[in-house]
């Protein structure tokens, strides 16, 4: 019999946070490669020390405020806690049993109350791991810079969730996005980079010759910081998006279309991004439903002409989705026609959103310049309003964005920091 309890949100304070003994707890998700690796270690320890310490399981996808309370990033992540409050270090993809077991014995003998916060001084400090951070990184510490690359989750960013990458020259179009940015990441340690993935950043301090960031463990001191925190998916914010986020609403084809096998499913967007990926739906899904405000796509010709052609995608161009509907998961949506402002509702089982994307800067707002959009403002060195900070990729405020600019970018903003680093002598 499992010694490890499957619970919910609704059980956690009761469980979790109420336990008298220690209590170990593995947010997971469905279909996870890692997690299948991982939670079979998991299993075999909670038997091992079972009277000691209470082992817990949380699907992350069916638990999403509480996911994000605690700050779950990827899956499987497992978080300790003692007397109600969440203790020692979090563990955090792939994790091996020695490694596992010797954290749940530091919990089990209160070892890890007093742990200090680490330190760590640097030239550079990139905030994001996406191309254009991950360029930076080859840069800098090719050039004998230390430097440390810091990112709230795995690094790589969207392309990372790219299924290929047909346009990034010298792949032949035959390169998965996924190994696109290992490779990246490779080449970057290999020049001497430091990675610290999955940290939750708490603040950033710009003001002093030393620039500062803190994270829940670490305090980081740079002498320059390029930042590269990249961009989200904007969000419709209308009635069910937030309440059946992964239960049928989905922001990335790649990631989740495979679960949509011979089933009707609808992309909001005009784009490249809305119409590649409607495209790629059609692998599983019988059929597409492309819903765009406007009476035209922005995608290049030759994405939309690939669209037309392909006979499981229908188009309803001047038309809004207006609520998303069901019980537990998707089931439809309402939809508006802008022309005669007719509502009416469409069945579906599930709806992938490309409507833009929504810059990763409010962390730096109040610090550096940012436009009314969110963007951060640079001159043509890639420089913000703060001496010794530079901005690269999507965040930063310009007319194209494409991989092959984030890592242009990467390159230009890594160069410059290393030329504002030699004016004072590092």
């Amino acid at each position: 019999m499992s010694k490890v309890i499957e619970i919910s949100g609704k059980e956690f304070e009761s469980t979790v946070l109420n336990s008298g003994l220690p209590v170990a707890v593995i947010f997971y998700s469905n279909d996870c490669p890692i997690c299948s690796s991982v939670m079979p270690v998991f299993e075999r320890l909670a038997s091992e020390f079972c009277e000691k310490m209470l082992f817990v399981r949380v699907n992350k996808d069916q638990n999403h405020e509480l996911s994000k309370k605690y700050h779950i990033k990827a899956s499987s992540t497992i978080v300790f806690f003692r007397n109600g409050k969440e203790f020692c270090k979090t563990l955090s993809g792939y994790t091996r049993r020695p490694e596992l077991k010797c954290v749940i014995e530091d919990v089990i003998g209160n070892k890890c109350e007093c742990l200090e916060r680490n330190k760590t001084e640097c030239d550079v400090l990139i905030l994001g791991g996406g191309p254009a951070g991950l360029t930076s990184a080859i840069y800098a510490a090719r050039s004998k810079l230390f430097t440390v690359v810091v990112d709230d989750s795995m690094v790589g960013g969207q392309v990372a969730s790219t299924y290929q990458v047909a346009n990034y020259p010298g792949t032949n179009g035959v390169i998965r996005g996924i190994d696109l940015v290992n490779n990246m990441k490779k080449q970057a340690m290999d020049f001497g980079a430091q990675i610290d993935d999955m940290q939750d950043v708490i603040q950033v301090d710009f003001s002093g010759e030393i620039k500062k960031l803190q994270t829940n463990k670490t305090d980081y001191y740079a002498r320059s910081v390029i930042i590269a925190t990249g961009a989200t998916p904007r969000k419709l914010n209308i009635e069910g998006e937030e309440t059946f986020a992964g239960k049928g609403v989905h922001y990335c084809a790649t990631c989740d279309g495979a679960f949509y096998y011979d089933a009707n499913v609808i992309v909001v967007g005009g784009g490249d991004a809305a119409v590649e990926e409607a495209i790629f739906l059609t692998r599983f899904a019988k059929k597409v439903t492309v819903v765009h405000r406007r009476d035209h796509f922005t995608a290049t010709k030759s994405s939309q002409e690939e669209l037309l052609k392909n006979p499981s995608i229908e188009i309803l161009f001047n038309t809004e989705v207006k609520a998303i509907n069901g019980k537990d998961f998707v089931t439809g949506v309402t939809l508006m026609d802008n022309k005669t402002n007719e509502a009416y509702e469409m069945d579906t089982d599930g709806i992938f959103i490309y409507i833009g994307m929504q810059p990763q800067s409010n962390l730096f707002k109040g610090q550096i310049e940012i436009d009314d959009y969110g963007y951060i403002i640079t001159d043509e060195n890639l420089q913000t309003s703060v001496k010794g900070v530079f901005a690269a990729g999507d965040v930063r405020r310009k007319e194209v964005r494409q991989i092959t600019t984030a890592v242009g970018d990467g390159s230009v903003a890594a160069i410059m920091a290393g030329r504002f680093l030699a004016a004072y002598g590092v």
